[in-house]
Parts: structure tokens; sequence; C-alpha cells
């Protein structure tokens, strides 16, 4: 199923994802906004995921005490960590390409962006099989939006039973309370 989202995802014409992110960039809007955290945290897009940066920026510009983070890897099979992002700053690259704060100051994200490769409606997702946000999400007390294209949603993702939901999953097509978020 995860091979099956990324390669329908990859193979997406870039035209299409480009009008699919416009529609989930306002759909943020309107979530974030109801939510309206102090602490953002996101992903770098990665393997045709959607690209938030732009917006995560435009939020930033919005309001001088918001802070956007973004998550690092620092202990294999351990909950993730957030560093501070700002626009510009200098970055490293993990092992998978992926840039990353490599130092800095840590954050607690009140909500994280977490992106979506399949889905289901009760909020439960594939993402690259580390478990990485499932341990995070269980460890941090956090919102979690899923962001990612309709394309990824399935019935059923057959979650584990470690496996944690999102709150909230944001596509082209809306938002989306989960059910079991």
């Amino acid at each position: 199923m995860r091979k099956r989202a990324l390669a329908a995802r990859e193979a997406a014409p870039a035209a299409r994802r480009v009008v699919w992110e416009a529609a989930i960039m306002g759909n943020l809007d309107s979530l974030i906004g109801e939510l309206a955290p102090r602490v953002l945290a996101f992903c770098w897009p990665h393997q045709a995921e959607a690209d938030c940066r732009g917006w995560v920026e435009r939020w930033l510009n919005g309001d001088a005490a918001r802070v956007a983070a973004l998550p690092v890897v620092v202990e294999q099979n351990a909950p993730l960590v957030f560093r501070r992002w700002k626009p510009g700053m200098e970055l490293a690259l993990d092992r998978y390409g992926i840039p990353f704060p490599a130092h800095g100051e840590e954050v607690a994200p009140e909500v994280a962006l977490v992106p979506l490769n399949a889905f289901d409606a009760r909020g439960y997702r594939l993402g690259y099989g580390g478990g990485y946000f499932d341990r995070t999400l269980a460890a941090i007390q956090m919102v979690a939006v899923g962001v990612g294209f309709e394309l990824g949603r399935e019935n059923d993702v057959l979650p584990q039973a470690h496996d944690r939901a999102m709150h909230w999953l944001v596509t082209e097509a809306g938002v989306f309370p989960a059910t079991c978020g």
C-alpha cells in the first residue's frame, strides 16, 4: 500500500500537484487559523509530498511570536525532537538527503503538519515505515494534522497497535476531522 501510494504521488504530473498544493495551503489557512498554535512543526518535502515551506513562511510572517520547527532524528527508534526553523537558515542533510537544523533551539510544537503517503478517514497513516511519528505522538502532546493528496486515501490502512491517528486530515479536497483522532 505504501509503495502504491508513493508511486501514484510521484507519477502525478507536477502541474496537477501544484494545483492540489494550492488548495491544500488554502485549507491549512482555515484550520491553522482556528487552531492558532504559537509553535508549528512541519516536514521538508520528500518524494513529491505537498510542499508546505512557502505556506509556513507566510504563517511566520503573520506574527513575530510564531515559531516554526522541523523534526530531527537524534536517536534511532526514539521520538523525534523539533528544532526551530527560520527561512534561509543553514541546514544539514540527513541520510535521505532531507534538510534539518543540525543545531539550535529545541521547541515543543503545539501542532505538527505530518505528511501522508496513504491514509484513511480514521486518521491513520502510512509514512515511510520507521515509526518516528508514531513514537513522537505517543510521547509528546500535540495536535497532529495529516497533510497529503487525495490519491493516497484508502478505505483502511490497517493500523497496528502502536500506530497513532492524526487529529485532522488536510487534502486538496478539504479539511476533515479524523474519526479516531
